[in-house]
């Protein structure tokens, strides 16, 4: 494994700079209800996904990895958002190798894997954007690598693109023990989210939780704005 940056600036992960904050703590709620939401089956591959751009979906995926390696947990985060990586960027990694040669049998595994500045976290970017992205994701390449990660790694969490705009994440799913899907409150459309839910079952993916990010919470007499992140994915 090898650790190196790119002058592209870190994005901020506030389960790794604020810990104790009530965000931190709803991203460990997350991590906690995955668990509990297959009692009886091993969750080992996690996808995060929404149903547009816009809606939180990079950070949530950052923030969820980091919380699996803070509870000691060996974890890797794989970016298969092949057409706007954001991986090398939270991490200040650099994307040079990624997962796209792994696919196309240009680089080996090992290579591609890159340590994070947090504990027990390793990243793998999406390196080259290739031309064909869908075919890549959907190859049976991709279920080779899963399995070859299972012996390494005892959490793997995936960025995928949204669901509406491209047929990448009902792909990747059918690799994944569950998904958690990424919604913005106020920003995308109930049809939306249920079409999203609705491709995600026609390929009999499991969904395990749904993000709500931006969602409007009273207390007392003051509104202010419960998120996981912004000005993301």
């Amino acid at each position: 494994m090898s650790q190196s940056q790119s002058n592209s600036q870190a994005r901020h992960l506030i389960s790794v700079t604020n810990p104790k904050s009530p965000i931190s703590e709803a991203y460990r709620t997350l991590r906690t209800n995955i668990s509990f939401s297959a009692v009886d089956e091993d969750l080992r591959v996690i996808m995060v996904t929404s149903a547009g751009p816009g809606e939180g979906k990079s950070t949530t995926v950052a923030n969820l990895a980091a919380t699996y390696a803070q509870s000691d947990k060996r974890t890797v985060l794989i970016e298969l958002d092949l057409r706007k990586p954001t991986v090398h960027k939270t991490f200040t990694l650099s994307n040079r190798l990624g997962i796209s040669h792994v696919l196309t049998k240009q680089a080996s595994l090992e290579e591609v894997i890159q340590d994070t500045k947090i504990p027990n976290l390793s990243a793998i970017t999406a390196g080259l954007i290739p031309p064909n992205p869908s075919e890549l994701v959907g190859s049976k390449a991709l279920g080779s690598i899963l399995e070859q990660l299972k012996e390494q790694f005892d959490q793997i969490i995936i960025d995928t693109p949204p669901v509406l705009a491209l047929t990448d994440a009902q792909l990747i799913s059918t690799h994944c023990d569950g998904v958690v899907l990424v919604a913005e409150a106020g920003k995308v459309k109930r049809s939306a989210l249920l079409d999203a839910k609705e491709r995600l079952q026609i390929v009999k993916a499991k969904i395990v939780g749904v993000v709500l990010n931006n969602a409007k919470r009273k207390i007392k007499d003051d509104y202010y704005y419960y998120y996981y992140g912004h000005d993301e994915k």
